[in-house]
């Protein structure tokens, strides 16, 4: 059997040298509205779990690679991999994976002595090592990635000198360039761009990622857009509502198919997942249907790194505890070519809906502040302040009411250096996705072993605006979505969720 720093001593699971299965018993509750009230039955089921042990050799192709954040983690990837420390003028700096939940977190699985025990969660089922991971990709920038991350001004100076040879060996392939999508300001930078109609362009993108496949000797490639914010494109019928309508829009060369849309067309027919990490709509319905026939995962929309990530914690808090928001303003300035793109408005609306929507469950959650069809007043703005590069500045007020209506107001201000928070959701994105695709389940003896739907709702604790299988609840309260996922790989391995009771500990004994 494979070595493991974490093992379940349990009948409920057992390791091979390929696989780790399990059983699990889940509880469910089925509700039904009567006049009296709410009436709640407990359904319990149980579902087997197979997870395969081997780690796949797999690539990461970044849309988007010549921009901050694919400079960012590429060269993180690499100080990490070679353990390449570096002078700042508080002293010696070494490489790490901090902000990355896989890499960086640990999961509560019991006590021993009287003392909490946690074990990383990296450790709890086979994951892919992140200095193993192969990268490439796109941009519509010719721009090599040494230069590229020089002018993202993110990384130490220091550390910049000393991964810029490596850097600069690197150079994106040529992307799709729709000047329609993205701002006008976008233009000076598209130098490296494919040319076609959008069926060609479609089969120019699949060469590409088996050429990168077959060069880097991959198993599988995660394909993950970091690229430009599009605007919304319109879902129109007979364009782009199902995909044999999509399909035929693209054979026509339909004006309304955005490049996002056209990657992950692409990604899907070279059976590779894909990952949005822009609000824009790319599933459109055609390539989520594309999708389900297929069986290849798709997850986005939007990294929820900062602002928003805070937002999904406080309202959560304020709406759990009998608080009422009332009124929510968020503001943001940044200069990287993020706020640069946003600064036209079709973009900066695609922004605004992703951010806007981050309350919606927590609020719907209690009707006790909240009447039907009642919501707080909720505003984002974002500026482009070309000063202040990737050090974006956030600032929200949260405005509520309390007791015998009285008024709570919290202020916040943030300053981060935006691609160091979302290179390692990216990361995380990507090997949560390649964790999935080893994951298999069933009902226990009711059919064959099944994926997760190819809606990857897993994702949901990283992005903005997560997309969901139909029929499904948009959960956007950010410890709901970490639970999901952790209780998940509990699964995988017959632990039964957190419940943190400790009951063992509140019965008195006299």
């Amino acid at each position: 059997m494979a070595a493991t720093a974490f093992v379940v001593d349990s009948p409920a699971v057992k390791y091979s040298e390929d696989k780790i299965e399990s059983t699990f018993d889940y509880h469910m509750t089925e509700c039904t509205r009567t006049q009296g009230g709410v009436s709640v039955k407990p359904v319990p089921k149980t579902y087997e779990f197979c997870t395969e042990r081997k780690v796949p050799k797999t690539g990461l192709m970044l849309v988007g690679w010549g921009g901050n954040n694919g400079t960012t983690l590429t060269a993180g990837i690499h100080a990490n991999k070679n353990n390449i420390s570096w002078e700042t003028k508080q002293g010696l700096q070494r490489p790490n994976y901090f902000g990355s939940v896989t890499q960086a977190s640990t999961v509560y699985v019991g006590t021993y002595g009287g003392e909490e025990v946690y074990v990383p969660l990296k450790d709890m089922i086979p994951m892919i090592d992140p200095n193993n991971i192969v990268l490439g990709g796109w941009d519509i920038s010719s721009t090599k990635l040494g230069d590229a991350m020089k002018r993202s001004q993110v990384l130490d100076i220091d550390l910049q000198k000393q991964v810029y040879e490596y850097m600069q060996s690197l150079k994106p392939l040529p992307g799709i360039y729709l000047p329609e999508f993205i701002a006008a300001n976008q233009s000076e930078r598209a130098d490296n761009v494919l040319k076609g109609t959008k069926e060609q362009l479609v089969e120019q993108v699949r060469g590409q990622i088996r050429a990168f496949k077959e060069a880097n000797e991959l198993e599988k490639v995660i394909v993950l857009w970091t690229g430009n914010t599009e605007r919304f494109a319109e879902i129109q019928e007979g364009l782009n509502d199902n995909w044999a309508n999509l399909e035929a829009s693209i054979k026509n060369d339909q004006s309304e198919i955005s490049p996002s849309t056209l990657m992950c067309v692409a990604s899907i027919l070279e059976n590779c997942a894909y990952i949005n990490g822009s609000p824009q709509n790319t599933f459109v319905p055609g390539v989520i249907e594309l999708a389900l026939n297929r069986n290849v995962f798709i997850g986005g929309d939007d990294f929820k790194s900062g602002q928003t990530k805070m937002k999904s914690v406080l309202v959560d808090f304020l709406v759990g505890a009998g608080i009422k928001p009332e009124s929510i303003v968020s503001y943001n300035h940044l200069g990287n070519n993020d706020g640069k793109n946003l600064s036209a408005p079709a973009c900066f609306r695609s922004k605004e809906i992703s951010k806007s929507n981050v309350v919606d469950d927590m609020v719907g959650s209690n009707s006790i502040l909240y009447g039907k069809g009642e919501h707080p007043d909720h505003v984002v703005v974002i500026k482009y302040l070309p000063f202040v590069g990737d050090s974006k500045r956030a600032m929200d007020e949260y405005t509520s009411r309390i007791f015998m209506n009285g008024m709570n107001t919290i202020v916040m201000h943030n300053t981060c250096e935006d691609s160091l928070l979302a290179a390692p959701l990216i990361l995380d994105l990507f090997v949560l996705t390649e964790v999935a695709q080893r994951i298999t389940l069933r009902e226990q003896g009711v059919g064959d072993f099944r994926t997760m739907h190819p809606v990857l709702s897993l994702l949901s604790y990283l992005t903005k605006a997560p997309i969901v299988p139909p029929g499904t609840p948009v959960v956007n309260a950010l410890f709901k979505q970490r639970d999901c996922m952790i209780n998940l790989f509990r699964a995988c391995v017959g632990l039964q969720p957190d419940n943190h009771m400790l009951l063992e500990h509140k019965v008195f004994s006299a």
